[in-house]
């Protein structure tokens, strides 16, 4: 009897320490599939639009843990990183490179661009100290602004690539003509009752999250987790702050830039132009979702909290149409909207308190 009532005890010890943003999302969460459920739907079909999305958010996410970790805040100015992801794969593809020597090449050429960009971001929030998540968002919505005016001007003449009228580059670039969409989704995939299991985006998540965990057990991880947790006793311990921000801003661009080829494969085609301005809240709202506070990020966070907010987002627009047939579907897509930007506000809310 006391076995059990200490069990009972842990239990709810372990429930107490779930931040409510979690246990409300999850229940939201849960509750959808039910309601799914109960409309026709089969569950298999909800779990595996839940888990595509995921496979191609998680990245995003993992972006955020770096710079958390090293007490810049969530990563508001994702949009750098992203762009030049964005730029390596219009510059590989113009090079001729296609299926898999896309991806590979892609990536490579992102990690160097995106490395690059994040040491000038770092030293930018070097010289920002205590105001990084203002600055941050309007230094991603800067770097988007003249990208646009770069996918107009660059000599790129491709014809799977540019636009029928005029000059530059299509908002949207199909992969299918350089056998490049769905790589990764396709690889070695598997239906299990139902559950599609997308297994190449699942292991470069899973992948990517185990390099993160483990670098922040090697002596520089460790110096930027002190330097978040605590700048002036690192500093007294003799670790450099500022070089261990920029090094944390570095990995986290270079994330970024990496996770939007994942993000391109994963629906087929690259969105250029205005596609990066507001994809940072999201992955910001996720990693809130999943028990990051504003100085403390963990890589479970990102597993929980992406594939709760993203397969609450993947569920919540079959679901509500089921259940709002008779209202029109002209309905369905401000609740859904709703649903998204309530949860990116509450998220949000947490960074004053994970201040304090």
């Amino acid at each position: 009897m006391t076995n059990e009532r200490t069990g009972n005890v842990n239990l709810f010890t372990l429930l107490k320490r779930v931040p409510f943003s979690t246990k409300a999302v999850a229940t939201f969460y849960v509750l959808l599939l039910i309601t799914g459920v109960w409309q026709g739907f089969a569950i298999s079909q909800l779990l595996s639009a839940s888990l595509h999305l995921f496979g191609v958010w998680a990245v995003f996410t993992l972006a955020n843990v770096p710079s958390i970790q090293s007490g810049t805040g969530p990563n508001f100015a994702l949009p750098i990183g992203i762009v030049n992801g964005l730029l390596a794969m219009v510059l590989v593809l113009a090079m001729g490179f296609t299926s898999w020597s896309f991806i590979v090449v892609s990536a490579v050429v992102a990690i160097v661009f995106g490395s690059a960009s994040g040491y000038l971001y770092g030293r930018l929030m070097n010289a920002v100290k205590g105001s990084e998540m203002a600055i941050a968002p309007y230094t991603g919505f800067a770097i988007t602004a003249l990208f646009g005016l770069v996918w107009l001007v660059i000599p790129i003449r491709h014809p799977h690539m540019v636009l029928f009228l005029g000059e530059g580059l299509r908002h949207a670039i199909p992969l299918d003509f350089f056998d490049a969409n769905f790589i990764l989704a396709e690889f070695l995939n598997f239906t299990i009752f139902g559950l599609e299991i997308r297994t190449g985006e699942l292991f470069v998540v899973f992948t990517a999250c185990f390099l993160m965990w483990m670098f922040f057990r090697t002596k520089t991880g460790i110096a930027i987790s002190a330097v978040g947790r605590n700048p002036m006793f690192a500093r007294a311990s003799g670790i450099n702050v500022d070089r261990s921000r920029v090094i944390a801003n570095m990995i986290s661009t270079a994330v970024a830039a990496f996770g939007v080829i994942v993000y391109a494969q994963g629906f087929g085609f690259i969105q250029l132009y205005d596609f990066p301005m507001f994809l940072a809240f999201p992955a910001v709202a996720s990693i809130f979702v999943g028990g990051a506070s504003a100085q403390r990020a963990k890589v479970t966070n990102v597993l929980v909290g992406t594939f709760l907010f993203q397969g609450l987002i993947a569920i919540a627009l079959p679901v509500f149409t089921r259940v709002l047939v008779d209202v029109g579907a002209d309905i369905v897509q401000p609740i859904r909207m709703v649903v998204q930007n309530g949860i990116i506000l509450y998220a949000l809310t947490r960074i004053r308190m994970g201040g304090k």
